[in-house]
C-alpha cells in the first residue's frame, strides 16, 4: 500500500478524489441474484479500532486498506461500507469499480462518550451521496428509553430517511434498543423481544420506507431469528459484528449465519471486522467462506 502516493495525491490534487467518483463505473445495488455481500470498515470514525481482541488494530490505515482492497477483490464481494476517508482513499486506489459503495452517515456517538447515544449525523449527508455517485447510505440508531440523547438521533434518523428516499437512495438502517451498565458502559440488548422491538420502530421512520432496509444483528438466541424477521417486509441484511477468538468460534459465527440467510426478508450480509481481521489471519479465506454463505 503506497501511502506516500495517497498522501501526494491529497496535498497536490484534492480534486483527484471527485474525479475518481466522477469516472468510476457502475453496477445496480443487488445484482441477478438478489443477494448483497458488503464488507464493512467504518468503525474507526466513531472511535472504534478493535478488533479480533486488538484494541488498536484498525489504528493501522495501511493495513486496513490493504485488507479491504483484498476483499474486494473476491468473487462474490459486492461492495463496501465506510467512512468518507476510507472510500476517498478507495476511490484514489481504484477499488470501487463496479462495486456498490455505501456511505456511513452518523458517526457522532463516539464510542464510550457520554454523548454517545446523540448519534449526530457528522458522516455522509444524503446531497454527498448523491453528488459522488455512490450507492446507498447507512445510519446507525441505538435507542435507549431513559437516555434523551436518542430522541434527537430517532428524530434526525427520520429526517434523513425521507431525504433519501426523495433521492431514490437506499438507506440501511442499523437499529438497537440499548441500555448503559452501572459503569455506564453502554450495551446493545440482542434479547430476541429487544431486537424485534428495535426492527418495529426502525421501519416505521420517516414518510416512505419504499427505500429503506434493515441491517439486522443477529438474536443471543439464534433459533428465534425466523420470529424476529416476521416483525417487517422491509429486506435486511444481516450485521457480523466483531467475532472474536478462536477459528471455531468464528466458524459458529458463519453456522448461524447461513441458517439466518435462508429466512424470506434476509438478503446478505455485512461485515467487517470478523472478515478483515479472522482469527486465523486468512482475509481472503474468511471472505471466500461469507460468500460461499449467500
Amino acid at each position: 500500500m503506497d501511502v506516500a502516493e495517497l498522501v501526494r495525491l491529497r496535498v497536490h490534487h484534492p480534486e483527484a478524489v471527485a474525479e475518481a467518483a466522477a469516472r468510476r463505473p457502475r453496477r445496480p445495488l443487488v445484482g441477478d441474484s438478489g443477494r448483497l455481500m458488503i464488507v464493512a470498515a467504518d468503525h474507526p470514525a466513531r472511535g472504534a479500532l478493535g478488533a479480533g481482541g486488538h484494541g488498536l488494530a484498525m489504528a493501522d490505515r495501511a493495513g486496513l486498506l490493504g485488507r479491504l482492497v483484498l476483499a474486494l477483490s473476491r468473487p462474490g464481494v459486492d461492495g463496501v461500507l465506510a467512512s468518507a476517508d476510507v472510500l476517498d482513499d478507495l476511490l484514489l486506489l481504484g477499488a470501487l469499480d463496479h462495486k456498490v459503495v455505501m456511505g456511513s452517515m452518523n458517526r457522532g456517538g463516539l464510542q464510550g462518550a457520554r454523548f454517545e447515544l446523540d448519534d449526530r449525523f457528522t458522516g455522509h449527508r444524503p446531497e454527498d451521496l448523491e453528488r459522488l455517485g455512490f450507492d446507498a447510505g447507512k445510519l446507525l440508531l441505538r435507542i435507549d428509553y431513559e437516555d434523551p440523547g436518542s430522541l434527537a438521533t430517532l428524530e434526525t434518523a427520520a429526517r434523513t430517511i425521507d431525504a433519501m428516499a426523495a433521492r431514490r437512495l437506499p438507506v440501511f438502517v442499523e437499529p438497537f434498543i440499548s441500555r448503559r451498565d452501572p459503569d455506564g458502559r453502554l450495551r446493545n440488548d440482542l434479547s430476541a423481544d429487544a431486537v424485534t422491538r428495535s426492527l418495529a420502530i426502525a421501519s416505521g421512520l420517516g414518510g416512505s420506507s419504499a427505500y429503506t432496509w434493515l441491517k439486522v444483528p443477529v438474536t443471543e438466541d439464534p433459533g428465534r431469528m425466523a420470529r424476529v424477521m416476521e416483525t417487517t417486509t422491509l429486506p435486511a441484511v444481516l450485521l457480523g459484528g466483531d467475532v472474536a477468538g478462536s477459528v471455531e468460534e468464528q466458524s459458529g459465527a458463519y453456522e448461524t449465519w447461513r441458517a439466518a440467510l435462508r429466512l424470506p426478508t434476509v438478503r446478505g450480509l455485512v461485515v467487517g471486522r470478523s472478515l478483515l481481521y479472522p482469527a486465523d489471519g486468512d482475509v481472503a479465506a474468511a471472505v471466500d467462506t461469507a460468500v460461499g454463505l449467500l
